[in-house]
């Protein structure tokens, strides 16, 4: 028998998922569709007499294509690392009356699997994640209920009103909205475990993806705003009454908005599968640059800000009260831009498989309490809050003392 080398030998390319996992499955649901399309193809040219043999078939692993009788073909292992190990075996079928025979050698022993983890591996992995998701969960719930009691407190006193505490607020309304974001997010894509979340593409998905990366954006951009602010205020010396609320606002909810509505229109344009939560895609750019600039923007402020911060305080014509002053309305930004940006431009450098589990540490569970953090340094630990609560808490017993005592007073003249 003569036997047939196809094209199909070459290493096949590499399908985009979310996880090594679904790229497997990928791959093969790709190389399927490819094979049906092909079958569906031959089904509509009938042979010629005299030309009879196998027809093209899709065998679960590999496309057997059309072969005359008494002849035989042979095609690689899959070319997936994370499956099988690199193996110079063929796998052959031959064309016989009878249709296509078996293959020879079969898959298990042509291909080699690689060596999977045990169940044990495996139930400690599962319990890994499900405590991780417990974790921040836990986060996520606790900075909600912080930034909304801080949000109160600014929006109740009304001496709180200003530029920087209206500020403050956006900054935590986008932590509530990254928070809120991956609350949804979990619920569409893992609460129904019969979900192929591999395939899954539906239009509730990706718009769950594309509010978790505004949320996200809006929070890296409204730090950035906070940063700008506090450069305004030290280069003015606090002397300028003009408001750029305008301005920030546009710069902490429109970059984010035009740059998702870009990110988005580029995906459906171009690369429209799956949810949308792949980070190996390319336009994955679209959302990473705009972020990896609002750190780079922030890091030089950071620098800028200490060294104006240092030049103030060793200024000798300076009064004491001037330099706490600076103090304090610099010690929380200073804190928070390089908190929130180190960890990111880190793995930034790194491809997205690398430190998968440090990754997830460090954006999910210790990234859940960042708005938490945030609640406490702009408003729980902020002395002027501290001070205003104080007076009104002591307000407040005064009239219910007052008001006791003309109760008291009516009741004895009674």
């Amino acid at each position: 028998n003569s036997m047939v080398l196809p094209a199909a030998l070459s290493p096949s390319p590499k399908v985009r998922g979310t996880h090594p996992d679904c790229s497997v499955v990928l791959h093969f649901q790709k190389r399927e569709a490819e094979c049906l399309e092909r079958i569906r193809g031959e089904s509509q040219t009938p042979a010629l007499p005299g030309q009879e043999g196998c027809p093209t078939e899709w065998d679960g692993v590999s496309c057997w294509l059309a072969l005359p009788l008494g002849q035989s073909r042979a095609v690689a292992c899959p070319d997936i690392p994370h499956v099988f190990k690199k193996s110079k075996g063929l796998i052959q079928r031959n064309c016989t009356e009878s249709g296509w025979s078996l293959p020879s050698p079969p898959y298990h022993s042509a291909c080699q699997l690689e060596i999977l983890g045990s169940n044990n591996d495996t139930e400690a992995k599962a319990c890994h994640f499900v405590t991780m998701k417990v974790l921040y969960t836990c986060g996520y719930s606790t900075s909600l209920a912080a930034l909304l009691l801080a949000i109160g407190i600014f929006s109740c006193f009304r001496k709180l009103h200003c530029t920087r505490n209206s500020i403050h607020i956006h900054f935590f309304t986008s932590f509530i909205l990254r928070g809120t974001a991956v609350f949804i997010k979990d619920g569409v894509l893992f609460s129904d475990e019969s979900i192929d979340h591999c395939t899954m593409s539906t239009v509730t998905c990706k718009a769950a993806i594309a509010f978790f990366q505004y949320s996200v954006l809006a929070n890296f951009y409204w730090l950035l705003v906070e940063g700008l602010y506090l450069q305004t205020l030290l280069l003015l010396t606090f002397t300028c009454e003009r408001s750029y609320t305008c301005g920030y606002t546009l710069v902490g909810w429109g970059v984010p908005m035009v740059t998702v509505g870009v990110w988005v229109l580029t995906r459906l344009r171009y690369d429209n599968h799956g949810c949308w939560d792949d980070y190996s895609s390319l336009y994955w750019w679209v959302i990473k640059a705009p972020i990896l600039l609002a750190i780079f923007v922030n890091f030089l402020i950071f620098l800028n800000v200490t060294r104006m911060l240092a030049q103030k305080i060793r200024c000798p014509d300076l009064s004491r009260a001037h330099k706490q002053q600076y103090l304090r309305l610099t010690k929380s930004t200073l804190l928070l831009i390089p908190l929130f940006g180190v960890h990111y431009v880190v793995f930034a450098l790194f491809p997205e498989h690398v430190g998968v589990d440090a990754r997830l540490y460090f954006e999910l569970v210790l990234g859940s309490y960042q708005g938490f953090l945030v609640a406490l340094l702009y408003c729980f630990l902020n002395g002027e809050v501290q001070a205003e609560i104080r007076r009104n808490w002591g307000k407040w017993q005064r009239s219910m003392e007052s008001n006791v005592f003309n109760l008291a007073t009516q009741d004895f003249t009674a």
